[in-house]
């Protein structure tokens, strides 16, 4: 398949600008990918979509306030966005500028603050924090990174809703959205009526929104992200295999966690960098449904879903969102793959 055969047209007003005042308050649009029959739902009733043996598989990455604003000592106004933390000094990161920094350069953060460019890597800049340890350095004057497609800066609200209620593992510079609409109250519902749980990791990197700029899609190169499976998850998915259960990944994120582990044919525990990249053909080994947010146009997630549920049927239920109004994207609303 081709780039263009995964485009779509979405209304701006669609996009989703800010959460809304509840987590669970989203729409859930159920399809069920064996006979493509298209349900509209409200989040609050996903509980009630669980079987039993079931088992829940959920992304606890944490997103850091990965964005810093600064100057050239030339004044030239920067935007770096940190791509992944390297130790407590460095950092790969983007940056944003009228002209591309050259190594050796210092650039003047907020507060005070400065780093030094030391060098490129592809597309990204190596910077180095000789001052305070870089994580100190975005607790005090980073910013919550908003998707490129969220127009409005970010505020004090973005703080706690761009990130999950059971987020963990700091490392993420987006948040894995599918597990936005879980509050604390429906996580204790889960635990109260007893469905099963795990969770893994998987650090989401802004290459979540790079577009493909390729239209064959064998040409593409996936960004590499961070995840780990532990041995507790291999278990417990294995048990719920074994009782006739579904793993039901909660995400994207959540299933390129659980296939990058599954190469081998087989589940198994570890850690490291992946840049799998599944297409409609991909023969998924470890996710039997998914819940899932609404992907941009062209985007490697829609691929991901396409391949997962078919694409003929995905296109169909895309364009079902767009005329019931659903709310696109990262604060939108979601949808049940079963």
């Amino acid at each position: 398949m081709k780039k263009s055969d995964f485009n779509y047209q979405l209304p701006d007003a669609l996009i989703a600008q800010k959460p809304l005042a509840q987590r669970d308050s989203s729409r859930l649009l159920c399809m069920d990918k064996s006979t493509g029959v298209i349900q509209d739902n409200s989040f609050t009733d996903f509980i009630n979509l669980i079987h039993d043996n079931d088992l829940l598989v959920f992304n606890n990455t944490k997103v850091i306030p990965a964005r810093l604003y600064g100057k050239k000592q030339s004044g030239g106004k920067i935007e770096i966005l940190i791509e992944r933390v390297q130790d407590p000094h460095h950092a790969i990161a983007h940056i944003k500028a009228s002209k591309a920094p050259k190594p050796g350069t210092v650039i003047e953060l907020n507060d005070g603050y400065i780093c030094q460019v030391l060098g490129r890597i592809d597309d990204l800049f190596q910077l180095e924090f000789a001052d305070i340890p870089l994580m100190s350095l975005l607790d005090k004057i980073g910013h919550i990174p908003l998707p490129p497609y969220i127009t409005r800066a970010d505020d004090e609200s973005d703080l706690t809703r761009y990130q999950t209620v059971f987020a963990k593992e700091l490392g993420a510079v987006a948040a894995p959205t599918a597990g936005l609409h879980f509050d604390l109250a429906m996580m204790d519902l889960i635990k109260a009526k007893q469905i099963q749980t795990t969770f893994v990791t998987l650090h989401v990197g802004s290459g979540t929104f790079q577009p493909v700029r390729v239209e064959n899609l064998a040409e593409h190169l996936m960004h590499k992200e961070y995840f780990a499976v532990t041995q507790s998850t291999v278990d417990a998915v294995k048990a719920t295999r074994a009782k006739g259960g579904r793993v039901i990944a909660i995400g994207t994120t959540a299933v390129r966690a659980l296939e990058s582990a599954s190469k081998s044919g087989e589940l198994i525990a570890g850690f490291g960098d992946t840049d799998l990249f599944i297409t409609p053909g991909y023969q998924f080994k470890s996710v039997d449904a998914m819940l899932t947010n609404f992907h941009l146009p062209e985007s490697t997630l829609l691929m991901l879903v396409s391949a997962f549920a078919g694409y003929q049927p995905i296109m169909k239920a895309y364009h079902h969102a767009i005329d019931q109004s659903y709310r696109f994207f990262s604060y939108g609303d979601a949808m049940f793959l079963s």
